[in-house]
């Protein structure tokens, strides 16, 4: 029987990024707090929870942590990290505890995290960015990843052009346009997501920078599509803005959900995400569900 079959789970939303947290930390779920790509893909179905992002609290592999955590896109891949989802269980533990800050593991690495200035800002420490092309990971060698060769359309007058590139724990394309409505990004996405140079896929952003304070983005996001908000990419694109001199290293990001403080740490590089995170409902899986999941 799935792990996930009359479990509880949490319906949350950061900054409108769909999320759903399941603690599978409890003993009865322990030895089987494996989530399968099928099983992900059915709680995205109407009649589970449909998400963006799926969190999946683990028991922790390293101590000082309070979790591994596995992030499923809904499509039933996994992502490799989420900072709106890692919020959203921040807020869920902090509140359970008492706590005011926390650490936690995913496949990107350890994320710190902790309550923000306000009681409802929470902060996560998404590390350093990576710049590599094999780190982002890209197809082939660009020495300076600021800008690379990619376009969409006619080679002498492109719709999308030059995007920087960045590994936020999962890889970041940004186009830097002067309005960030003014495209089709329904329909650029998909094909920029699976774009050859893209060799594990890419999350695309469209990226206005209104001055050196304030960036606004929308986001295709790898695995899960169109989003009101991802939070990785509002790093990346911050990060991608503070590289080429067009933004301060603190900025504000505007997304279609709402916004989102970021700060590319001098000392460290690492970079820090403070924004909100909503609870919507409580539940419990239908095992009915996963009935026919293998």
């Amino acid at each position: 029987m799935s792990a996930l079959a009359n479990h509880a789970f949490a319906k949350m939303n950061g900054i409108g990024n769909e999320i759903v947290v399941v603690d599978l930390r409890d003993s009865e779920a322990q030895g089987r707090a494996v989530v399968s790509a099928a099983e992900a893909r059915a709680v995205a179905s109407p009649a589970g929870a449909p998400y963006d992002q799926l969190m999946v609290l683990q028991p922790p592999r390293l101590d000082g942590t309070e979790a591994y955590i596995t992030i499923y896109n809904n499509d039933g891949s996994e992502a490799g990290a989420c900072g709106n989802g890692m919020r959203c269980v921040v807020r869920r533990i902090f509140e359970k505890t008492g706590q005011t800050s926390a650490t936690f593991q995913t496949r990107a690495g350890l994320l710190n995290c902790w309550q923000g200035p306000a009681p409802d800002l929470y902060t996560v420490d998404m590390g350093a960015p990576k710049f590599g092309w094999q780190d982002i990971p890209l197809a082939e060698e660009f020495r300076d990843t600021r800008y690379i060769e990619l376009q969409v359309g006619p080679i002498d007058n492109p719709v999308l052009h030059s995007p920087s590139v960045v590994s936020m724990g999962n890889p970041h394309a940004i186009f830097w346009v002067d309005d960030v409505n003014a495209y089709d990004l329904e329909r650029f996405g998909p094909l920029l997501e699976n774009h050859p140079i893209f060799p594990e896929r890419a999350n695309i952003t469209l990226a206005h920078i209104v001055d050196r304070d304030h960036i606004t983005i929308r986001t295709w996001e790898r695995g899960a599509g169109l989003t009101r908000a991802c939070g990785s990419a509002a790093c990346a694109t911050a990060v991608a803005a503070a590289r080429l001199k067009r933004a301060n290293r603190i900025v504000e990001v505007t997304l279609p959900g709402g916004k989102l403080g970021i700060e590319w740490r001098e000392r460290d590089d690492h970079v820090l995400m403070t924004g909100t995170a909503d609870f919507e409902y409580e539940g419990r899986f239908d095992p009915a569900l996963f009935a026919s999941v293998a």
